[in-house]
């Protein structure tokens, strides 16, 4: 495939579709020099986007978040989303909307004469880990970790955010995993750098509560599919060295679906009945309900 800057097809920014080489932005952009930008990654199946709505509505929380309005409401959001998926003529594909402080008047840290600009675009996005659905990922442990909610909006899904987790997959990466599982500010397990994590063990789940980092829309939905089969959730603060009498694992989020992971640094996950009953689970649900 071609670069993301170089492909045919459109793109809607400001309220038009635009082809998608011209969806450009001015280099003194506030969003590139200050982070000022807001984001959604969701997934279409068969024409419908899966819990679109609250991906919207999530969209423009984050904004407020970090101090700005998306000029559009939900409902504009919806329409604009799934015209860009008809130009493109695309019924399955990957959907991000974005929304961020564009170049105006201000050019320090202050932008509130900026104004607030939007797009979305859409493309075609395999597996996001690539055969980890069947084998199991294989997460490195990050240096880097998520900070404390008095320093940074941590419920926002917001682009400066992820600047130590783009960090840390590199780091990843570069010793051959699909990603890393990072720690907390306290020491606790929390996420992987786009994913929510679940552990198994005794046939009861695990997973970090969400008290530094996003609650993924996919997280929620797991754990509602889970209570429906009567399965034991406790959310809760894990400690590092629990690692090692977990049994199962797996990631949750919309590029990753429910994705198994089968290492963590040095501690090793069998990919079990549960965890792939719920990738299949999953991967049912979000084409049932288009």
């Amino acid at each position: 495939m071609a670069g993301y800057d170089d492909r045919d097809g459109f793109i809607w920014m400001d309220g038009q579709l635009v082809p998608w080489r011209d969806a450009n932005v001015h280099i003194l952009t506030h969003a590139m020099h200050y982070a000022s930008s807001v984001f959604e990654g969701e997934r279409a199946y068969h024409g419908k986007i899966f819990k679109s709505v609250l991906h919207s509505e999530r969209l423009k929380r984050s904004a407020n978040m970090i101090d700005f309005d998306v000029p559009y409401t939900v409902d504009q959001i919806e329409e604009a989303k799934y015209a860009v998926m008809k130009a493109n003529n695309l019924s399955d594909a990957y959907v991000r909307a974005v929304a961020w402080r564009g170049a105006g008047e201000d050019m320090g840290v202050a932008s509130a004469r900026n104004p607030v600009r939007m797009a979305v675009a859409v493309w075609e996005w395999g597996a996001y880990y690539g055969d980890a659905k069947m084998k199991g990922a294989k997460l490195d442990i990050s240096k880097w970790k998520r900070p404390s909610p008095e320093t940074i909006p941590s419920h926002a899904k917001a682009a400066g955010l992820y600047m130590i987790c783009t960090m840390s997959k590199h780091a990843a990466e570069a010793k051959g995993c699909s990603d890393a599982m990072m720690f907390d500010y306290r020491g606790y397990v929390a996420e992987a750098t786009g994913a929510n994590i679940f552990f198994v063990k005794d046939g009861e789940v695990h997973t970090p509560k969400p008290d530094c980092f996003l609650n993924g829309i996919t997280r929620q939905t797991v754990i509602g599919m889970l209570a429906d089969r009567q399965v034991k959730v406790h959310e809760r603060h894990i400690e590092p060295a629990e690692l090692e009498g977990f049994e199962q694992c797996w990631l949750t989020g919309t590029a990753a679906e429910v994705t198994p992971v089968g290492r963590i640094g040095d501690y090793n996950f069998e990919v079990g009945a549960l965890t792939r009953e719920m990738s299949e689970s999953y991967e049912k649900l979000v084409r049932a309900d288009g």
